[in-house]
């Protein structure tokens, strides 16, 4: 009997290893993805002290600084041609952020991730070969039509914020195609180099903005949280599951960041959406998740990389 009990024991215990081994990684791609959305709501706390242009700011900085830690750019001589794409990406980079905090101070967040989600469907786009890759990007077009300020169902949002959301899809977007480009270039370096070079762009727009509240002790613990959340910790456990999964899961599980910040507004913001706006954001996960699978049958992907 005790024998019994042992084996019995030790199934049950093979069977939780291999149960964690098989959704532990995902669990770890969802805390990631909680993570970069709960710091969007606390930087949306700290807007009527800091402003957007000042928590962009902070957030740049504050990255740079455990990128240079982490990719210690300074060992590797920079190649003059990737200079140009090195510094394409970063004033990506920071006019993404700049602009996505902006969208976030007059939109719902949930509504503005799912927005920005499209300026990586349409780079995906570019790979397009199939009618049913089409299909994907008319599912996205009709879902964030949707969300226009044109509808008696989306006329509380804010159309600048809408606009802005846009803008920040659309760096984005460009942050894909000169980051790829920077890396093939330049290698993991190129990310901690672009984002020292526009922190000294953005920054000055904070502190313009925001004035003397920038350096309060009572803010700079904050405004680090935030770059933890937003960057230390998602690239820490990125680089634990990402090898351990497909690529394939992953993207699609990042196609859900929309819910993941419209869950994050409503429990620490209080920003409830309508059905109408839940439908939206469903059709532009939906065509997220449909380009990804479309795109995973393709041989080569010439202008999409993973962010």
């Amino acid at each position: 009997m005790a024998r019994l009990f042992d084996i019995t024991k030790a199934i049950n215990s093979n069977g939780a290893i291999s149960m964690l081994s098989r959704f532990g990684p995902i669990i770890i791609i969802l805390i990631s993805m909680a993570s970069v959305q709960g710091s969007s709501s606390l930087a949306k706390h700290l807007f009527p002290i800091l402003g957007p242009s000042g928590m962009a700011s902070w957030r740049l900085v504050f990255s740079s600084i455990m990128l240079l830690l982490i990719f210690k750019p300074w060992r590797k001589p920079v190649i003059k041609q990737a200079w140009k794409y090195i510094i394409l990406y970063g004033l990506a980079l920071g006019f993404m952020n700049l602009t996505y905090y902006c969208a976030i101070k007059r939109i719902p967040i949930g509504i503005a991730v799912a927005i920005e989600l499209t300026g990586p469907i349409v780079v995906a786009m570019f790979a397009a070969r199939k009618m049913i890759d089409f299909i994907w990007l008319a599912i996205a077009i009709i879902g964030l039509v949707m969300l226009l300020p044109i509808h008696n169902a989306s006329r509380d949002l804010d159309l600048v914020g809408v606009i802005l959301a846009l803008c920040a899809g659309s760096c984005w977007a460009m942050y894909i195609v000169f980051g790829r480009k920077a890396g093939q270039l330049q290698g993991a370096s190129s990310v901690a180099l672009g984002s020292v070079m526009v922190s000294f762009i953005i920054f000055p727009i904070g502190v313009w903005q925001s004035g003397e509240v920038m350096f309060s002790l009572d803010v700079l613990p904050l405004a680090l949280l935030v770059a933890l959340l937003a960057s230390a910790i998602p690239y820490a456990l990125d680089m634990i599951a990402m090898p351990k999964v497909p690529a394939l899961t992953f993207s699609t599980l990042m196609s859900l960041s929309p819910v993941l910040g419209a869950l994050s507004g409503l429990i620490f913001l209080d920003e409830t959406l309508s059905s109408y706006q839940w439908l939206s954001i469903s059709l532009i996960i939906i065509s997220s998740i449909g380009t990804v699978l479309s795109i995973s049958h393709k041989p080569k992907i010439t202008s999409l990389d993973s962010n």
